[in-house]
């Protein structure tokens, strides 16, 4: 069984945060999982950990609070947003399992692409080496098992540029929000925050790692890839 897909093109940010609520309060049992596919006008979001020195200069770029988890991030033209409104209950699987299964659907659209898309321990999300996007190599900082006494050891982003954001919501078991992945953006913005809460992290987009695409095919290979994955 595969969700619903609505490529919603360019929406206003606020009103669609406020329709995310409304259809997660009034979901019943039988309320069908869907997904949101769009882009933004330019904006900073703050996320509940978000503390406000981590934006730096946001100049005339609003900055919005908003309820999701993780810390500030940029919005704009060129890159796709899709949220996933998913019965966790009903779907079968844990929020941990849900971030796998978003960061995998991120992963395969990349390689849809011939990019490779790498997960970075103790830092959500999905990156790419900058010297060489296309290199299969594992990463050494890719997320590894530890005993339950060790300490995870802090987020290392050495030769790395961050692509993919991720921010959700559970309410009531159900998911909101969702992943950003940069497909052709204006990155100067992203200069003027620490992305994620990191200072001095790179961002880059599917163009500046020599990937030329249309909003069009990346929205529609993501919301494919997300809808097959997040399905029971």
């Amino acid at each position: 069984m595969t969700i619903d897909i609505h490529t919603l093109g360019r929406v206003d940010y606020a009103s669609t945060v406020q329709a995310m609520q409304d259809y997660t309060a009034t979901r019943a049992p039988d309320t069908p999982d869907i997904l949101w596919v769009c882009e933004h006008a330019p904006l900073y979001t703050q996320g509940l950990a978000g503390k406000s020195d981590h934006v730096l200069a946001p100049g005339d770029i609003p900055v919005v609070a908003t309820n999701r988890g993780g810390q500030v991030t940029f919005h704009g033209p060129g890159q796709v947003v899709a949220y996933p409104m998913i019965d966790l209950q009903r779907a079968g699987y844990f929020v941990k399992e849900y971030v796998y299964r978003v960061e995998e659907a991120v992963i395969r659209t990349l390689a849809h692409f011939g990019v490779t898309g790498h997960r970075v321990g103790g830092a959500p999300g999905i990156y790419v080496r900058l010297d060489d996007p296309y290199s299969h190599a594992l990463l050494p900082q890719r997320p590894q098992k530890r005993t339950g006494t060790e300490e995870a050891p802090a987020p290392d982003f050495e030769g790395l540029g961050k692509i993919a954001a991720l921010g959700i919501k559970v309410s009531r078991h159900c998911t909101y929000h969702g992943v950003a992945l940069n497909v052709a953006m204006d990155l100067e913005p992203y200069g003027r925050i620490n992305p994620c809460g990191y200072a001095g992290l790179k961002t880059v987009d599917l163009s500046t790692i020599g990937v030329h695409t249309t909003w069009e095919e990346a929205a529609q290979v993501l919301g494919q890839q997300l809808s097959i994955r997040l399905a029971p």
